[in-house]
């Protein structure tokens, strides 16, 4: 899986000294945006995270604080087996245009952030080497914090979020470290650390996939 395989046994402080050298700056966020709906605020995490960009702010995120959990899964190449399709794990706020992993505008907004497996069908072939993913939705029209809308449904309501006929996706991934923290990974990307719940996660919050 993605990792940041170099830096992982670094303490915290050399870590966050790391990203501090780059353009990009991870502060606190303060609680969830006042968008999303109160359930939905509830079982967020009370402190997000801010990333700002040469000093402009860029996003600001927040999991939730205890991860969902169903049935385990029995697709290969899944980091997180036992977390439904669709079911919601955090919001994102974009401050200004904002981009997913596929390179697509994402206006400035609130999105909810639901998981989903990418499909093996031949047109995703070398976008990740694993398939959980993050699809944005518009915190307006996703109001429910239990819905698990399977994969169809779940494409149709990040369509929204996107413009096209692609859904709005962020490339996520069950972490082999818990050092929180944001680093460039590669020559492209950077890379969140954080946990979602107890579980160490990782989100590519800047970057393009090369396919």
């Amino acid at each position: 899986m993605k990792k940041l395989a170099a830096i992982s046994f670094l303490s915290p402080l050399v870590f966050y000294a790391q990203a501090a050298d780059g353009p990009y700056k991870m502060e606190s966020a303060g609680g969830p945006p006042s968008e999303v709906a109160p359930a939905i605020a509830q079982a967020l995490q009370k402190d997000g995270i801010k990333i700002s960009n040469n000093g402009a702010a860029y996003c600001e995120i927040w999991f939730r604080t205890a991860k969902p959990a169903g049935a385990k899964t029995t697709e290969e190449n899944v980091t997180l087996p036992l977390i439904p399709t669709g079911a919601l794990l955090g919001v994102i706020r974009f401050d200004g245009q904002g981009a997913d992993r596929r390179g697509q505008t994402i206006k400035a907004g609130v999105y909810t952030l639901r998981y989903g497996v990418m499909p093996v069908n031949g047109d995703h072939q070398g976008a990740a080497p694993q398939r959980d993913f993050l699809l944005l939705v518009p915190a307006a029209d996703d109001r429910d914090l239990n819905a698990t809308p399977g994969f169809d449904a779940l494409v149709a309501m990040s369509r929204k979020a996107s413009g096209t006929p692609h859904p709005a996706v962020l490339s996520f991934w069950k972490s082999d470290t818990n050092t929180p923290g944001f680093a460039k990974q590669g020559d492209t990307d950077w890379v969140l650390q954080t946990a979602l719940g107890d579980t160490p996660v990782a989100v590519i919050l800047v970057g393009v996939a090369s396919s």
